[in-house]
């Protein structure tokens, strides 16, 4: 935790130069802001209000604060404190300089919007009187979450033009606090919807129509329904010319919107045509019109650049990929994986690249182009879209590399000592190789800077003191710490042994600063004996397509191949978690002594078979892998006998090597290793509670809803959210669920949770042996399904009502956090932070506190 309370001041100095970077980057192709504009146009109804007038608070968060649990004061109030009102010059607190924290008149600008300097990191208030209860969609950009009558929502921080917020208007005063996102800038306004359900074509996920084949297509459209009751068993039908295709939607929540897949069916198109319509129809189970909608969809010859779909398996949403294909027919050509950076569409990073004649580029979206860096869910997305590129381009499985820029240059970086195997070379351009260092580095330039420098970023020099001041962490710090392990790359360098490296910077790069490649080359040179590092003369960040289409690169890609199993003399490996990435080439990590600390095993034939391993607890040999017959090897100097041609497994017991079976799927393993994130993807449900309360069931409804919009938002994805009372383990097999309440209010949880090791109920938390009493406890755990070898179950869960409250927060959702399988904190999380967090830890490898490693404060 140490650094990350830094983040604040990382955030004001990447939003001084993020100007400047724009507008320079513009002229280029990859570098297009977004690859689309912001929408304003309003198509979903009529506009009943614009705020003109709004209270603004602005927070200095500056203090010793955890990116996985920041502090938030401002909506720990509105959360807490029901009765609280802002009201111009009212002061909220007092800053650590002494100065009142007041809230301020603002109004709009000629833009309709709020915006200005000290919208940084601040809070607007917002207040509406509504002569009646209504239903009306709330419409905001460029902050962060809202507070909505008490309730959270996701906001729309990248000012895309995104948001549309179902909500039904209390009659009387309606307050909603919003958190200022990435720009300092905010519009909101309630619009009439024209209908109860129907499209808006706001962030459509579609494919291009290839000319050349008839072939059925996936696409996403989001569905709006702004009425109070569930939409159920609804239809898509969707008509290219005489085509026509039904798709079966899932149900969908009253006041949400949700982002649909749907299937459709094009033939091939004439060559001359450059677009064709897609009519869209939403029906009931009856067949009854809800609403229509027409799409014009971009023609594109699938032997130049264009766009695919697919179902991922993380939610069932559709993601795209977008494709620059070789240029020649031939079979078993190379394939090129080039991860995009931070605000870059994947359609534009694809088509920064000239279509090459030996190999196929494929450009992943990272689940949006700000996304995840390329951790979390993006590096899942990445992925996905090199399985799906492989099954459909038939690669050399030998010529398969891997390149990006900028933040695609950390995904670089990161995915290549993440997943050393799977490419022959990478090549990081203008990349950053760890997230959090990278995050650290702006603030060690800020240390740096002049009195002058620093007024003129509004920071003062006592500030800057206050960062210079290095807190130690605690044991239970550490353990949160942990659970980010497999995302601290340099750790893991050592993996780039198996991998050719090309690192490409430029000469005067002010956004990812040359020094970053710099080091990365001094690191490489004591280890590594095949990278090549070049900077760019009087390169910026982005200095032109060959920033990334650099033909030096793809000339060092054609000299390299992964090397078959057989020919592997020498292998180091390195994980932080089994479930992140566990093998390479013929050997796999099953399971950790130490959960989520460097594991690794370092692998040499050439004095009899050889093994060395570091925090390893269970080994996989297969040995079908390898033509030679081998009758022993040898495990930290214990010699065994194994069966040659087969896969063998091994297993430290007492300090000791022993042959063992292959695991039980009930246990640990690279197919569930745990940390709660984890639990988000395997086609993920959210299961929440109307067994309680009319204040529980709103709250944990509106909580599910939250994470559903955050999903949405982030990750461009597309959650079931179904209720506890609608579940069950038949229809929903082998799948992952989040569990929204606890085991007096939520009925699935006898279901799912009746043998967890953890329990909670009304006033009572059980872990293991210790109970804790009281309304105050709020939780996030992670167990497996014992109904399936694969499936996981993810708990947000409360004792009471102040409980429920300080697990508002979905921060798991977001890239660079951390957090173990448990969780347990009380309702000062909101003001405290982390001091809040009372216990967290890691289960054991069969998933019980007794062999577990946790923590208590």
């Amino acid at each position: 935790m140490c650094n990350n309370f830094k983040l604040f001041f990382v955030i004001v100095f990447l939003l001084g130069v993020s100007t400047n970077t724009m507008n320079a980057q513009k002229t280029g192709n990859i570098v297009e802001y977004f690859g689309k504009e912001k929408i304003n146009e309003v198509s979903e109804g009529d506009v009943l209000h614009v705020f003109k007038t709004a209270l603004a608070l602005k927070m200095q968060n500056i203090g010793f604060e955890s990116s996985s649990f920041p502090n938030d004061p401002v909506f720990n109030r509105f959360l807490t404190d029901n009765q609280y009102r802002a009201a111009k010059e009212l002061t909220f607190d007092i800053d650590y300089l002494g100065n009142p924290m007041q809230w301020k008149f603002i109004k709009i600008d000629s833009t309709s919007s709020f915006s200005g300097s000290n919208l940084r990191s601040a809070y607007v208030y917002l207040s509406y009187k509504s002569n009646s209860e209504q239903v009306v969609l709330f419409e905001a950009s460029g902050h962060s979450i809202a507070l909505i009558n008490g309730f959270p929502h996701e906001g729309d921080h990248y000012d895309f033009g995104y948001s549309l917020i179902p909500i039904k208007l209390k009659k009387g005063e309606n307050i909603f606090v919003l958190k200022v996102g990435r720009f300092p800038r905010i519009r909101a306004r309630l619009i009439t919807p024209s209908t109860g359900v129907q499209f808006t074509t706001r962030d459509m996920t579609m494919p291009n129509i290839q000319q050349e084949e008839s072939k059925e297509y996936k696409g996403a459209v989001r569905v709006v329904n702004a009425t109070e009751n569930w939409i159920k068993k609804a239809i898509i039908e969707a008509k290219i010319t005489d085509n026509k295709t039904n798709t079966i939607i899932a149900n969908i929540p009253p006041l949400s919107v949700q982002k649909v897949p749907f299937s459709f069916t094009s033939n091939s198109v004439d060559a001359s045509k450059e677009s064709i319509d897609l009519q869209l129809n939403l029906k009931n189970s009856k067949g009854i019109t809800f609403n229509n909608q027409t799409v014009t969809l971009e023609v594109k010859s699938k032997y130049k650049h264009h766009k695919k779909t697919f179902i991922s398996d993380i939610d069932g949403s559709v993601q795209y990929y977008s494709v620059a294909p070789s240029t020649t027919k031939e079979e078993s050509q190379a394939l090129f994986l080039s991860v995009h950076g931070a605000s870059v569409e994947a359609v534009n990073q694809a088509n920064a690249y000239a279509q090459k004649d030996w190999g196929t580029l494929v450009a992943p979206t990272n689940r949006r182009p700000f996304g995840f860096a390329w951790e979390d869910w993006g590096r899942l997305d990445a992925l996905e879209v090199l399985a799906d590129a492989k099954n459909i381009y038939k690669p050399d499985e030998s010529k398969i590399y891997l390149t990006g820029h900028s933040m695609g240059g950390h995904g670089s970086w990161y995915l290549g000592a993440t997943y050393p195997d799977k490419f022959a070379a990478i090549a990081p351009c203008a990349g950053y190789p760890d997230l959090l260092a990278y995050r650290d580095g702006f603030s060690r330039r800020l240390l740096k800077m002049t009195s002058e420098q620093l007024e003129e970023r509004g920071i003062s020099t006592k500030s800057v003191e206050r960062m210079k001041l290095e807190p130690l962490n605690t044991p239970l710090q550490n353990i949160i710490e942990r659970a980010g392990t497999p995302s601290r790359t340099l750790k893991l360098e050592r993996n780039y042994l198996q991998s050719g490296v090309y690192v490409l910077h430029g000469e005067k790069d002010n956004v990812v600063p040359t020094a970053i490649a710099r080091e990365m080359r001094q690191r490489l040179g004591k280890f590594h004996n095949d990278f090549t590092y070049y900077e760019y003369p009087d390169g910026t960040h982005w200095y032109g397509n060959h920033s990334v289409d650099w033909q030096p690169i793809f000339d060092f890609f054609k000299q390299r191949t992964i090397q078959k199993d057989s020919a592997v003399k020498k292998l180091e490996f390195f994980t932080g978690s089994p479930g992140v990435s566990a093998k390479s080439h013929f050997l796999t990590i099953h399971q950790q002594e130490k959960p989520f600390e460097v594991s690794s095993f370092d692998f040499s034939k050439e004095d009899g078979f050889n093994i060395t391993t570091n925090n390893v607890a269970l080994l996989e040999v297969d040995f079908s892998k390898l033509t030679e017959t081998i009758n022993e090897i040898t495990i930290d100097g214990d010699t065994l006998k194994v069966s040659s041609n087969l896969t063998n497994f091994f297993k430290k017991e007492n300090e000791k090597w022993v042959s063992t079976s292959m695991p039980s799927l009930s246990e640990k393993g690279p197919h569930r290793n745990g940390g709660f994130k984890d639990a988000f993807r395997n086609n993920v449900v959210f299961v929440y509670a109307t067994k309680g309360s009319t204040i529980e069931n709103d709250w944990y409804y509106h909580k599910a809803l939250f994470d559903a919009e955050t999903f949405y938002y982030r990750a461009n994805g597309n959650v079931e959210m179904i209720k506890d009372t609608d579940f069950s383990l038949e229809k929903y097999a082998d799948r992952n669920v989040i569990v929204y309440g606890n085991k007096d209010n939520n009925s699935a949880w006898k279901m799912l949770l009746k043998d967890s090791p953890v329990q909670v109920k009304n006033n009572e938390v059980s872990i293991g042996d210790k109970t804790l009493s009281g309304n105050q406890w709020g939780m996030y755990f992670t167990v497996p399904r014992k109904d399936s070898d694969v499936a996981t179950i993810g708990v947000v869960t409360a004792t009471g009502d102040k409980g429920m409250k300080a697990a508002y927060a979905n921060h798991y959702l977001v890239n660079g956090t951390t957090f173990p399988d448990v969780v347990l904190f009380n309702s000062d999380l909101l003001s405290h932070g982390t001091d809040a967090v009372k216990h967290a830890g890691f289960f054991g490898n069969d998933w019980t506190i007794e062999n577990g490693d946790f923590e208590w404060k």
